[in-house]
């Protein structure tokens, strides 16, 4: 077989070439995008510390050789690895993801948009690093907030008129197109290269859901955004060296992706690319849980709270009903038997029995020692979700995008508790004020869980002030965070 390849003439589908041209072209201008995504990076950086207590997400991290350690490598955050970009990419895509406690953005698709940073900063650390040893600048902190924007802005304007779920696949396919595009313009590719580079996320295999529902929901579904944002580094050297595009991945009859994935649908649109998803994202602040229940929890604490004023526990309720929107039914409202921390952890009957029992929920109470309470499944099955249309409605409503839930108890001896509505999280938009403080606190908890002394008041000195950390050498911030 000849080893050349006509290039094809055929012009780019236009939503390629809308993402292509936007990751290119556009200025960031918007403060609040900026400062927001600074607030991203640390939480996110945090959310992965984190995951590092948990033997089940350190097994898969580092290189792929035991030992191997790269010329100018990528550093990961709390640990003392070198790896290439893309096993860099997986490493730090796969902490930050594992606990399920990171951004979120909810439309007709949802999904966890600073999923993009680990391929991002992997890249932007190899960027500067192997500028270093040319005599040229590293990259600087902006340039990674810049990305940032730009792969939440991707991802999430795909998402808001366009459900991947309902098709049966996994919302890590849009971490994997956003930062395809994002990595392949840092790395400086030509606009045919990046073209060809978001052309071949199209067409790639796509990941299926079946790893986050019954009867299969497992683990995966915690390394599968690693292996997306990993995979796009890879797609976009590819392009680098002269990898060949499809102009029509998307469009091509029988054989593009809205014909063989999508059911012949086109995407819609509801705005252009711009700063909106990175001004409006999600953060989960108060409890690592699925973000269709954050409210639901936060009910369930106030409503322990008030069992507890009355001398009353979990075991005196008779049936608790919750009024909610489709999409948290359609996603984690489950029965029967939960096998593992990656089923329970997507389950709302479970994230609310555990608060109304012990009046908290972490990570740790996704594990198996928690789990085999029996008074969790007791509780469980006095739960009934209701859809309140109201509440779908503002859902999807662009300028509200509310998670609502409500919650109502009764008690065995019939008494029936006020009714708990809450319409925002705290890491919602509507709640930042409130929220940011809060998302600090956690920030700092996780340093703490990794570094101590000089360390940990380095990396809080610099991380915490928005100015420093814009004007930062990537490679310096990332050797602050290397475990000593």
């Amino acid at each position: 077989m000849s080893a050349n390849f006509t290039v094809s003439d055929l012009p780019f589908d236009k939503e390629i070439v809308d993402i292509v041209d936007y990751v290119m072209s556009y200025e960031i201008t918007s403060e609040l995008a900026y400062t927001t995504a600074w607030n991203c990076f640390i939480d996110t950086i945090g959310c992965g510390l984190e995951s590092l207590e948990y033997p089940a997400c350190t097994k898969l991290l580092g290189p792929i050789a035991p030992g191997q350690r790269v010329p100018n490598g990528v550093r990961v955050p709390g640990t003392d690895y070198e790896l290439d970009p893309v096993q860099g990419a997986f490493n730090i895509g796969t902490a930050i993801r594992w606990l399920d406690f990171n951004d979120t953005w909810l439309a007709a698709e949802w999904g966890h948009p600073s999923d993009n940073l680990g391929g991002i900063l992997a890249v932007a650390d190899w960027i500067s690093r192997n500028k270093l040893t040319k005599s040229q600048q590293p990259l600087k902190m902006r340039d990674v907030f810049t990305a940032m924007i730009k792969a939440h802005e991707i991802q999430g304007c795909i998402a808001l008129e366009n459900s991947f779920n309902k098709v049966g696949l996994d919302h890590v396919i849009l971490v994997k197109v956003a930062s395809t595009a994002v990595v392949a313009q840092m790395l400086g590719l030509d606009r045919q290269q990046i073209l060809n580079a978001v052309s071949l996320a199209w067409v790639d295999g796509q990941s299926l859901r079946t790893y986050r529902h019954f009867p299969n929901a497992g683990s995966r579904k915690s390394w599968a955004a690693g292996d997306a944002t990993s995979r796009a580094v890879r797609l976009a050297l590819m392009a680098q060296v002269g990898e060949m595009g499809y102009p029509s991945a998307l469009t091509a009859p029988t054989w593009g992706f809205y014909d063989v994935s999508f059911k012949g649908k086109q995407f819609a649109f509801q705005r252009p690319y711009g700063s909106y998803v990175m001004e409006n994202v999600l953060f989960k602040i108060s409890y690592p849980a699925e973000f269709h229940a954050q409210t639901a929890v936060e009910a369930a604490h106030i409503l322990y709270a008030k069992l507890q004023e009355m001398d009353k526990s979990s075991e005196d309720i008779a049936e608790i009903k919750i009024r909610t929107h489709e999409a948290c039914i359609r996603i984690i409202d489950k029965k029967g038997p939960l096998r593992n921390p990656a089923d329970r952890d997507h389950t709302i009957q479970y994230m609310v029995a555990v608060p109304l029992i012990f009046g908290k929920l972490t990570a740790r109470d996704y594990e198996d020692d928690v789990a085999t309470d029996p008074r969790i499944d007791a509780l469980r099955e006095k739960m009934i979700c209701v859809e309140d249309v109201q509440y779908t409605k503002d859902y999807h409503d662009p300028e509200k995008r509310s998670i609502a839930n409500a919650m109502t108890i009764t008690l065995k001896d019939g008494t029936v508790l006020d009714e708990v509505a809450i319409e925002y999280p705290v890491g919602h938009k509507r709640r930042r004020a409130e929220g940011l403080p809060l998302l600090v606190k956690k920030y700092q908890t996780n340093l703490a869980r990794i570094f101590d002394g000089k360390q940990l008041e380095e990396i809080s000195a610099l991380t915490l002030d928005y100015e420093k950390l814009s004007n930062a050498a990537v490679d310096q911030v990332m050797d602050l965070l290397v475990k000593r």
